[in-house]
């Protein structure tokens, strides 16, 4: 997969394109993409996703400036070269970008720089300053610069349609199952291991402190979680709590992401490592002291290990 950040050198052959933000990569757009691949192959071309950076809602609408996102940058450009495409085209969002109208975006951008010769959009696809490019409207465009164009239904699972908005109520219950389910593969954090207050080393249970880096990062529901920890391309299983540490910070001043590593003890600060969701044990709670706490750590323990068997 070749990443562009901007269009002066771009070239692709018979390039079938496809626009969104696909925050998720979730299985409505590997839809999208899965079709993408198919009519590029049939005209002997190459696949592009075009998409956004930042989000349009972080930088149109200053009530989003708490949105959280399901994947950061670095994140969906793993999830969409696992998709097997050619090019992604990350384009730079601005409010002056957003003023323009969609048949200069189609006719300036996507037909003169990309040299797209087909487009695939979802079912709910608009584009455009005030989103005014609807699938209609592009239609009649496209016989006029001389590209196809194709519109998909959404993806149905469960009598529910797939949307990145569902992925992330889902995430902020705590509902693990219908995330992965709805995207198709684990829900993951990748993150920088930082310095904590080494608690955990006190009682046995030694934590690693993940940073996002990005603080539009969408964090699930406080809550003990059984997961797997990617560290140097080795896969290990493990316990992550997110939350306050009530027991023993009673400030409540610093909401973190903690996980214990099973059966490793290796220095991986500043490291970067991969967290991968696959269920909610718990709430997080406050106990009585360190001695219940540790108790309580000793059952998520077996739980969790229960769970991988």
């Amino acid at each position: 997969m070749k990443v562009h950040t901007d269009l002066n050198n771009f070239s692709a052959k018979n390039p079938v394109v496809t626009i969104g933000t696909f925050d998720g990569v979730h299985l409505g757009h590997k839809k999208v993409i899965k079709r993408l691949q198919e009519l590029a192959k049939a005209v002997n071309g190459e696949t592009v996703i075009f998409t956004f950076y930042p989000h349009p809602r972080l930088v149109l609408d200053t009530h989003q400036a708490e949105l959280r996102l399901i994947n950061t940058l670095e994140e969906k450009k793993i999830l969409l070269e696992a998709t097997g495409i050619d090019h992604l085209v990350i384009y730079p969002f601005t409010k002056e970008f957003s003023k323009l109208s969609y048949t200069d975006f189609v006719e300036k951008i996507l037909v003169g720089k990309i040299g797209m010769r087909s487009l695939v959009v979802g079912y709910d696809h608009k584009f455009g300053h005030k989103r005014k490019g609807t699938y209609e409207d592009l239609k009649m465009y496209a016989d006029k610069l001389n590209f196809n164009i194709e519109q998909l239904e959404v993806l149905n699972v469960d009598a529910i349609d797939i949307s990145s908005t569902k992925i992330r109520q889902a995430l902020s219950q705590g509902d693990i199952e219908t995330t992965n389910k709805y995207l198709g593969h684990r829900y993951f954090i990748k993150g920088i291991v930082v310095g904590g207050k080494k608690i955990g080393h006190e009682i046995g249970f030694p934590t690693a402190n993940i940073d996002p880096q990005e603080s539009y990062k969408l964090v699930p529901k406080d809550g003990v979680y059984a997961v797997k920890v990617e560290v140097d391309e080795v896969m290990y299983t493990g316990m992550l709590n997110i939350g306050f540490r009530p027991t023993v910070n009673h400030q409540m001043d610093n909401r973190s992401i903690e996980v214990n590593i099973f059966d490793f003890d290796e220095n991986i600060y500043y490291k970067n490592i991969s967290i991968y969701f696959y269920k909610r044990i718990r709430d997080e709670q406050m106990f009585k002291g360190i001695d219940a706490l540790k108790e309580q750590l000793e059952k998520d323990k077996e739980t969790v290990l229960d769970l991988f068997k």
